[in-house]
């Protein structure tokens, strides 16, 4: 019991620094990710410099790190946003998809390179943003109405949403580039260059886009919808207790719906942005996985904005950093996946140790 109890009182110290369990828990898993890359075989001088190499051995591969963050941190806000109704939106992925194919499909064929000034990049944010709210509209509306999970149904919405992106880059009547030769990929056309996102820093050749300032605005509007508006706190009252939200008067079936496609919105935005801030044309499978990290970086926040973005930060340096060490010090891939891993469970245990010994 002695033993137990002084335990105890060291976790509580410990927890009492603000931070301290989650840096713990985080130097924890980046520690065992050290360990893997020595059973590799990889010199472990080789591996950490490709890594800092990746994430910020220059200024073009530090700007990579950040907008390889934007997608994640806006995923990540889209998951704050359904939690906050006790939801859980775990569509990222599908939503993403959707987005990026319906940006495209505005920027090359529904007319968006001839309209003037921002609308020409506008329009087809949007539209991604319109249709990730649409997908995820579908699942709050079959939560809300049929009781359905909204754990399963996104879920199931994203391996259909990429199968569509799949069948669009493979057809010509849709998305699909002119077959010229057998070499001709599937994908779509490159975007107009005025549909891209506009550069901050054009002069300087580096891929730093408006999208960062996107995500930003993302954070601020989150944070003040959820804290200083009357329907952020009604959509607390209706995640906490349902039963006494409608004795209240409040439509908990619009509030789900309502949450569920402003999260699935902030999907398809991000979609958009990786269409239209980075990779300039849709192609199968674009997407790759930043749906399912962005979750990560949402379930690790704990609803705070600021963690989002430092989150979405790490996730997408490791990115950077993992991509490097896979090309220049043939590191797998699967270290770096390991070591995402290893920090949801580390984080998540932390928390439970810090709850614990309240």
């Amino acid at each position: 019991m002695t033993s137990v109890a002084l335990n105890r009182g060291r976790v509580a110290r410990v927890a009492a620094v603000p931070g301290a369990l989650p840096l713990l828990a985080l130097g924890f898993a980046l520690g065992i990710g050290l360990l893997l890359i020595g059973l590799t075989g990889v010199p472990m001088e080789k591996a950490l410099s490709a890594f800092w190499d990746g994430i910020a051995g220059s200024g073009y591969a530090f700007v990579a790190s950040i907008t390889r963050g934007v997608p994640l941190a806006l995923v990540g806000f889209g998951y704050v946003l359904a939690e906050r109704g006790n939801l859980t939106n775990v569509g990222g992925e599908g939503q993403i998809a959707v987005g990026g194919m319906a940006s495209t499909a505005g920027a090359l064929y529904f007319g968006a390179s001839h309209l003037p000034g921002p609308l020409a990049y506008l329009f087809p944010l949007l539209l991604g943003t319109l249709a990730g709210a649409a997908w995820g509209a579908i699942a709050g509306g079959l939560k809300a109405k049929r009781g359905s999970s909204e754990v399963i149904t996104s879920l199931l919405l994203s391996f259909i949403a990429l199968q569509l992106v799949y069948g669009s880059v493979q057809s010509e009547a849709l998305l699909r580039q002119p077959v010229t030769s057998s070499s001709t990929l599937p994908e779509s056309l490159p975007i107009p260059s005025v549909t891209e996102l506009p550069l901050l820093l054009p002069s300087s050749g580096l891929p730093l886009h408006a999208g960062v300032v996107l995500a930003l605005f993302v954070a601020l509007a989150v944070t003040v919808f959820l804290g200083r508006t009357r329907l952020g706190l009604e959509l607390l009252a209706v995640g906490q207790n349902p039963r006494a939200a409608r004795r209240a008067g409040l439509s908990v079936s619009a509030f789900v719906c309502a949450a569920m496609a402003a999260s699935g919105a902030l999907g398809g935005l991000a979609g958009a942005v990786m269409v239209q801030g980075d990779q300039h044309y849709l192609t199968a499978g674009f997407s790759s996985g930043y749906g399912f990290d962005g979750l990560v970086v949402g379930l690790l926040s704990r609803g705070s904005s600021l963690s989002v973005l430092a989150f979405a930060l790490l996730f997408g340096c490791l990115r950077s950093g993992g991509l490097a060490m896979e090309i220049s010090a043939a590191v797998p891939s699967a270290v770096v996946v390991i070591c995402q891993g290893l920090i949801v469970i580390s984080v998540a245990a932390a928390a439970q140790l810090a709850k614990g010994s309240k």
